[in-house]
């Protein structure tokens, strides 16, 4: 029986190997990866490779064995999501594993954004299928805001039409470290569980602006604007046009709370608390300034 981590050479699956080569032998974990040259130093530190692609259902035969605990990282392609985990949901049920763990969004299924659509028709398909599972919703990563800081900092403004909306990220680290301890804990403390995962504390973009501002020694403030002016700002700085629709959904939801659900369940299962915003923001001044 292995832990198998799918999509495991993305930002989210390095981070979930790492936490589990702290916590478990490394002959126990596999990786199911696309490029085996992209993971050989996962292979140097003795995990095992499975070459599959979500996008080739055939190629996925052969990635899991009966009895492995399975972690599914949502695929990167908007669009093509569904049919992507329903291979990887039919190839774990046609295996017969002990678990199927899936990355969603928090709020399952009252998550009333686009971008939640695909999330919650891939929970409907696994618990369809019968399969043991566990549901990590997760919530937004702070890295979402942080990664952007060099035009933040170019402009001197945080733009949004989240209003006064607040949003409890974490890190993509603490998701990461829920993951590994969903998948490599007792199994029967998970199974059925669907986990809202989310930081321990919810930020206004307002108090996000004026932290970057703080640690940065520049003046940065929060432009609120409407989704119309948002949606023309995305798209006249290059963002596509399906994605700037997507960011301003998000933010959308955001104004009107759906971003901001705190359960604790994060902190409960890192045995610790989550990252604070202004601890992601430190670190990624430091990165930009590098």
């Amino acid at each position: 029986m292995s832990i198998v981590v799918t999509g495991a050479t993305g930002q989210l699956g390095r981070l979930v190997i790492d936490a589990l080569l702290d916590a478990v032998p490394a002959e126990r974990l596999a990786a199911v990866v696309r490029d085996k040259e992209k993971a050989a130093d996962l292979a140097d530190r003795g995990v095992e490779l499975r070459i599959a692609d979500y996008s080739r259902p055939e190629t996925l035969a052969g990635a899991f064995e009966a009895g492995d605990r399975v972690l599914l990282i949502s695929g990167s392609e908007v669009g093509q999501r569904v049919p992507q985990h329903a291979a990887v949901i039919d190839a774990a049920k046609a295996a017969g594993v002990a678990q199927l763990a899936y990355t969603g969004v928090l709020g399952g299924d009252a998550a009333d954004f686009s971008l939640a659509d695909e999330h919650k028709e891939t929970e409907r398909l696994i618990l369809a299928s019968g399969l043991p599972y566990t549901l990590l919703r997760n919530g937004w990563y702070s890295e979402n805001y942080t990664a952007n800081l060099a035009p933040v900092l170019a402009h001197g403004a945080v733009v949004s039409n989240a209003g006064e909306g607040r949003i409890a990220s974490a890190s993509r680290a603490d998701y990461a470290a829920a993951a590994a301890a969903v998948v490599a804990g007792p199994l029967d403390e998970h199974l059925g569980k669907a986990y809202e995962l989310s930081g321990d504390t919810a930020w206004s973009f307002a108090e996000y602006a004026a932290e970057v501002a703080a640690q940065s020694g520049r003046e940065v403030v929060h432009s609120a604007v409407s989704a119309e002016a948002h949606l023309a700002i995305l798209t006249g700085a290059g963002v596509p046009a399906v994605f700037a629709e997507i960011l301003v959904d998000v933010d959308r939801a955001a104004e009107h709370g759906a971003l901001a659900l705190r359960t604790g369940d994060l902190s409960r299962l890192i045995g610790r608390p989550t990252t604070p915003i202004a601890e992601s923001i430190k670190e990624a001044l430091a990165a930009t300034a590098a």
